[in-house]
């Protein structure tokens, strides 16, 4: 129903068409990462024409981000003005959730084309029938599932970079802390290549294995990647597809493993740091990282584990929904990526979470990898360049795109929307659309919009003021995130409430 190429091709085409220059990458010095939500209209089963060989199906994209960075602690602020995190796959969130708002304030005055149809409830909201959202990153995500197997082979997705290529990139990382600028670059390279200080022994290939002998990775009891040999998976196409997932192809060569940048939070196991595939444990949750100042921001794989629980819909819009809002696939693009690292830091670390409330639970999400790189991708970018002095950076900019009628469009830079200045900054002109206060006052503007005894109980039993005190109402989708914690989450770093206490 979703076929990956196909989805990739729709997000890239709407990239190139629908988004101006602004706040894109500079040609051949500066790299990013994209992703959106595409909105998939398609009959269920069993509800069409049997004599139609194939089902109708509308896609389209309702929501887009591309962006690279997150803020240090020191420059968080309480008024909800600033984007905390500006990787691409929160960025494309965000602007859907924007785009979710927009689609209920069309319900609630009774349009037609709204994606929401009433419930059973007053005031309460439900999707309509036969659609579906799928979520598109152009790159693995940052954290548990950029944890994967590197090995020597010629169909994968991104080869490891090698020879000449090798020399440049490794020199570019010497003394270079994995920072938010280049954290996505530690996972398109192996970790041997970027380091804080040059490697001077010569690199530890014991991960090695005759190459007429499968191999299965698992993870072992401290939490590492685990690789065995396996002879009945001898398989006679050589250097081709794992037949399942978890398995390296036979003809491999595992020379290590694709690190990430995100380091584990406070209060779990560290990595093991030791060389080869057992440097980093899996399954832990991670931050991502800063340049001199942490941030507080988890990683993407993180986060997406998370939405797989919780929706994408967030606390806000809770109140007006009788059920989340469930990402119905995950597709990434042409990059280093393993099946079975991503249904294990966005499904497997859930699955065992049981008693939510009622229309929460952990999804079986599709995960699907399309063939087609992404044209600002940093591998695309460096593939392009010819004769350039200098290295490839990551672009300070972030955009949103929201299918919404008024201002889709947002660039931001470092929080704020690009150009702003510190003397402007606390105006509404530096906000991006979807900074916490500008969701909060699109939230504020639909109550304000519907009579009071036409609103949801949970906004009518009580008077409410601040953006923590709404969230907190939405009591079921607290609830759940107080289960998810208990049960999976326990050490998720969570922000002050002195972050949220703004109206």
């Amino acid at each position: 129903m979703w076929p990956a190429d196909e989805i990739a091709h729709l997000c890239y085409t709407h990239y190139s068409t629908r988004l101006p220059k602004q706040g894109k990458p500079e040609p051949a010095r500066e790299w990013t990462l994209l992703a959106a939500v595409v909105k998939v209209n398609s009959p269920a089963e069993g509800s069409y024409d049997p004599s139609i060989k194939s089902l109708p199906v509308a896609k389209e994209v309702v929501s887009m981000g591309t962006g690279t960075k997150c803020i240090g602690l020191s420059k968080m602020r309480k008024n909800g003005d600033i984007l905390n995190d500006s990787h691409a796959e929160v960025i494309a969130k965000r602007s859907f959730q924007r785009y979710l708002f927009h689609q209920l304030r069309s319900a609630v005055s009774l349009q037609p084309d709204s994606i929401f149809m009433p419930g059973t409830k007053t005031g309460m909201w439900k999707l309509k029938p036969d659609l579906h959202f799928v979520f598109f990153s152009s790159h693995t995500p940052c954290g548990d599932a950029s944890i994967i197997p590197m090995f020597e082979i010629e169909d994968q997705p991104c080869s490891p970079v090698c020879s000449d290529e090798t020399i440049s990139q490794s020199a570019e990382a010497i003394g270079d802390p994995v920072v938010p600028e280049n954290k996505r670059k530690c996972e398109e390279i192996p970790t041997h290549l970027v380091t804080k200080r040059m490697r001077t022994e010569p690199r530890d290939l014991s991960g090695e294995v005759p190459s007429d002998i499968a191999m299965n990775y698992s993870t072992g009891k401290q939490g590492t990647l685990q690789i065995s040999l396996d002879a009945s998976n001898l398989s006679p196409k050589a250097n081709g597809p794992a037949a399942t997932k978890g398995t390296v192809p036979v003809g491999a060569k595992v020379v290590d493993i694709y690190r990430t940048g995100a380091k584990c939070v406070p209060g779990e196991a560290g990595d093991t740091q030791k060389p080869g595939i057992e440097y980093h444990r899996v399954g832990l949750l991670r931050v991502k990282p800063g340049r001199g100042d942490r941030t507080c921001s988890m990683s993407c794989s993180d986060k997406l584990a998370r939405w797989n629980v919780l929706g994408c819909q967030g606390a806000l819009l809770m109140h007006f929904l009788e059920e989340p809002i469930y990402l119905a696939a995950l597709v990434i693009g042409k990059c280093p990526y393993s099946p079975e690292a991503m249904k294990r830091a966005v499904i497997d670390r859930c699955q065992h979470v049981s008693s939510l409330p009622r229309g929460f639970q952990v999804q079986e999400l599709k995960m699907l990898q399309s063939n087609l790189l992404f044209e600002h991708s940093r591998r695309a970018v460096q593939g392009k360049r010819t004769n350039c002095h200098g290295k490839v950076v990551p672009c300070g900019a972030a955009i949103s795109w929201s299918a919404v009628p008024e201002e889709p469009l947002d660039v931001t830079c470092n929080g704020f929307r690009q150009g702003a200045t510190r003397k402007s900054i606390g105006s509404l002109q530096t906000r991006s659309k979807v900074c916490k206060v500008e969701l909060f006052s699109m939230f504020q503007n639909l109550v304000s919009s519907i009579p009071e005894n036409q609103r949801p109980e949970s906004l009518r039993v009580k008077k409410l003021e601040t953006y923590w005190e709404y969230k907190e109402a939405a009591a079921s989708y607290q609830e759940a995130w107080k289960t998810l914690q208990k049960q999976a989450f326990g050490s998720w770093i969570r922000n002050s409430p002195d972050y949220h206490h703004f109206k």
